[in-house]
């Protein structure tokens, strides 16, 4: 972990490097990990903790990226802050360094989207109340992480009984998977070519930009034991790929996909069961199968995604979406017109 903590002046860079992380795996979400920092290199990092006397009471990974033309940066934190939402004391803490922090790099606004349920009025009028602006508008690919994740609770549960709450169809090509010969197992880089050449498939029959196979390295590599790939194959056929991270009592399945091949065969059932079973074995308490934006729209092109992810029981968590916390007004504006420049023309 010695390399985890190298963005930032001095003070910063040595506040509380093991207990930052330790605060983190027991509270938050891999994406405020300072492992995380490690897998996206594009952007440099700053570590902001809160105390109450030694106890830690908050943290919140910063990412920062230059702005072109308008000499002003941005900042960001996935799935920021770690810490009781309603602790305002704490919050007060984080948005003061944060505070600090722009001045010190010129920053024009933060932006955060925390796990915060959409009904959670009172929290939302906390973040309010502190400066934040809320875009509980924004739906499906407006926002940077998907506001509506799809969640499997098996915290408690045996693997007989999570798999015996699978819709029947869903129990039935999980046995035909298995009946046809489908075998999968967890790996790490060495199955890496096969999990990118699946990739490759599946961006192109989707449309989709993928992401290169040095991305996909760093990433298993940075997250600190923490990331692997579960793999299914026919003999030595590679049908399907996923890259999953297991984080704080969650198993998520961060990037899937899949050979236009042996379909028939049902990889993508066994797959899907394959790392449920881990995560019920290893203590996990949620299965996270991560994003279903337009799950409730029938006719868009990645309702399939949600109807392949409903049959395993589970439910749809939507979250409040981004905030931004503005510093400087003028430069939040014309990064926002930017913004919608890009999306609409």
């Amino acid at each position: 972990m010695e390399n985890l903590f190298t963005a930032g002046n001095t003070d910063r860079k040595n506040e509380g490097r093991t207990e930052f992380e330790a605060f983190c795996e027991q509270n938050g979400n891999f994406m405020q990990s300072a492992c995380w920092a490690q897998v996206k290199k594009g952007w440099q990092a700053e570590y902001i903790t809160a105390k109450r006397g030694d106890r830690i009471t908050g943290t919140m990974l910063i990412l920062m990226k230059k702005l072109p033309l308008i000499n002003s940066t941005i900042l960001y934190a996935p799935r920021g802050p770690v810490c009781d939402y309603r602790d305002r004391l704490t919050l007060l803490q984080l948005k003061d360094k944060v505070k600090k922090l722009a001045k010190e790099h010129n920053a024009c606004f933060l932006k955060i989207d925390p796990l915060i349920d959409q009904e959670d009025h009172e929290t939302a009028e906390m973040f309010r109340s502190l400066g934040f602006i809320l875009h509980t508008d924004r739906v499906g690919y407006d926002n940077i992480q998907c506001r509506e994740n799809y969640m499997l609770d098996i915290g408690g549960k045996t693997a007989d009984e999570v798999f015996a709450s699978f819709k029947p169809k869903w129990r039935y090509n999980i046995r035909l998977s298995a009946r046809r010969g489908v075998t999968c197992g967890f790996y790490g880089e060495e199955k890496l070519d096969d999990f990118c050449r699946l990739m490759a498939a599946t961006a192109m029959r989707d449309g989709f930009e993928m992401r290169g196979v040095d991305y996909f390295r760093n990433l298993l590599r940075s997250m600190n034991g923490h990331a692997g790939l579960c793999m299914a194959y026919l003999g030595e056929q590679p049908l399907a790929g996923a890259l999953y991270i297991e984080y704080n009592g969650t198993m998520s399945y961060v990037y899937g996909c899949s050979s236009n091949k042996e379909r028939s065969c049902m990889p993508n059932y066994m797959m899907q069961w394959t790392m449920i079973e881990k995560a019920v074995g290893d203590g996990c308490q949620v299965y996270d199968f991560m994003g279903v934006p337009y799950w409730y729209d029938e006719k868009h092109h990645n309702y399939g995604v949600y109807h392949f992810k409903q049959g395993f029981n589970g439910y749809v968590k939507t979250y409040i979406g981004e905030m931004d916390l503005v510093f400087k007004p003028l430069m939040y504006r014309l990064y926002n017109a930017a913004w919608w420049l890009k999306k609409h023309i």
